[in-house]
């Protein structure tokens, strides 16, 4: 479904992504894996426009979309949550599911109360303004957003930063149930214990550059993951 070759991005005079590739495949989670600064929002930002790459390619269903403006990410079947939820503050949470849903000419009606069985709390809160939502039902608002366009590919960023433990399992059960009603997942996450057990892939990046990558499976018994990512000690 998306293929990545040989991707560079900058800031100006810095480089950001050293000429990245990776691809993921319709049906799967793929999970980016890496410390901060390591370049994993700006690959998301990139795939969803924000961050045209200076070279390389990003094929989308076989289509060159390197010089796509962000703007049309949507309409081409790309939703991105970014970091930090960045829903709507002063509308409502129906609002906020109603912009989701801006490039369509269809009906959202169905999908509304979709979102509403997938997430039944923002339903309860559907009249109250996201500002007083707290930040788990922020970060599901974000996702159900995000769903509302119907995406083919779904691009989330940190989804459990700064949720309770019991939010964190929430809201991956919810990327498993997206992935299981036929959209594909590409998840930038910390809680690499968490991602790992729910992707199919994974790929680790380092410094702009993508350092290694396997079944998400084996990367969890990696001990360079479990020494970096997990926090575990590895014995020599």
């Amino acid at each position: 479904m998306l293929e990545v070759k040989d991707a560079v991005v900058r800031y100006g005079a810095i480089t950001a992504l050293h000429g990245i590739s990776f691809s993921v495949e319709r049906g799967e989670i793929v999970t980016l894996l890496g410390a901060n600064g390591a370049g994993k929002s700006t690959t998301l930002r990139m795939l969803s426009g924000l961050h045209a790459p200076a070279s390389g390619q990003i094929l989308f269903e076989g289509r060159d979309i390197s010089a796509t403006k962000a703007h049309d990410f949507a309409a081409l079947g790309i939703s991105h949550v970014p970091e930090g939820r960045r829903i709507f503050p002063q509308m409502s949470v129906e609002e906020n599911l109603e912009m989701g849903a801006f490039t369509r000419r269809d009906s959202v009606t169905e999908d509304m109360g979709r979102m509403y069985e997938t997430f039944p709390i923002l339903k309860e809160r559907r009249k109250q303004l996201g500002s007083n939502l707290s930040g788990g039902e922020q970060q599901m608002l974000a996702i159900a957003r995000a769903l509302m366009a119907q995406p083919k590919l779904l691009l989330l960023d940190e989804p459990s930063m700064g949720l309770a433990p019991m939010i964190v399992e929430t809201i991956f059960a919810i990327i498993g149930d997206i992935r299981s009603s036929g959209t594909t997942v590409l998840v930038v996450e910390q809680n690499a214990s968490q991602a790992l057990r729910l992707a199919d892939r994974g790929y680790v990046m380092e410094n702009g550059r993508i350092a290694f990558s396997d079944a998400a499976s084996t990367l969890l018994h990696d001990e360079r993951v479990r020494a970096v990512y997990l926090g575990e000690s590895v014995e020599s």
